[in-house]
């Protein structure tokens, strides 16, 4: 898959925007937890739009992703007014699992790696107190 183009970036940042906004003024489901959207990808022809997301607790996941599926048609008119273009994408939520891998990897570098002794003010080769008097 090609790197998204300027046009891609920019209507991916839109929809972000869009949906950013409609989630705290306009959806109002009970299911919808601390969400936060990451990232949006459209496809190069804006028919689909993957929205990534994350949330803040793992218990809020299936259910916030049910209200927003729910919320998809709201969320899809507002992006279409904003776009202003022939044909709106079909959102497609998808959990963002990039920071729970980063905190693994992070969990798993610390379990591996040595922990690192406190760095001194003074340089290597500075003298001492004993060395001077």
């Amino acid at each position: 898959m090609s790197p998204p183009g300027n046009r891609q970036r920019r209507g991916g940042e839109l929809i972000k925007d869009v949906l950013a906004e409609a989630l705290m003024r306009d959806v109002s489901d009970p299911r919808l937890g601390f969400v936060t959207i990451t990232d949006v990808v459209p496809s190069p022809d804006f028919a689909v739009a993957t929205v990534y997301f994350t949330t803040l607790t793992k218990a809020q996941r299936e259910p916030s992703r049910r209200a927003l599926e729910s919320a998809r048609g709201l969320l899809q008119n507002k992006i279409g007014r904003a776009m202003r273009t022939r044909n709106t994408p079909q959102l497609d939520f998808v959990y963002d699992t990039q920071q729970d891998e980063a905190r693994r990897i992070s969990r798993l570098i610390d379990q591996v790696a040595p922990a690192t002794p406190e760095a001194s003010d003074a340089p290597d080769d500075a003298p001492t107190d004993t060395e001077t008097a």
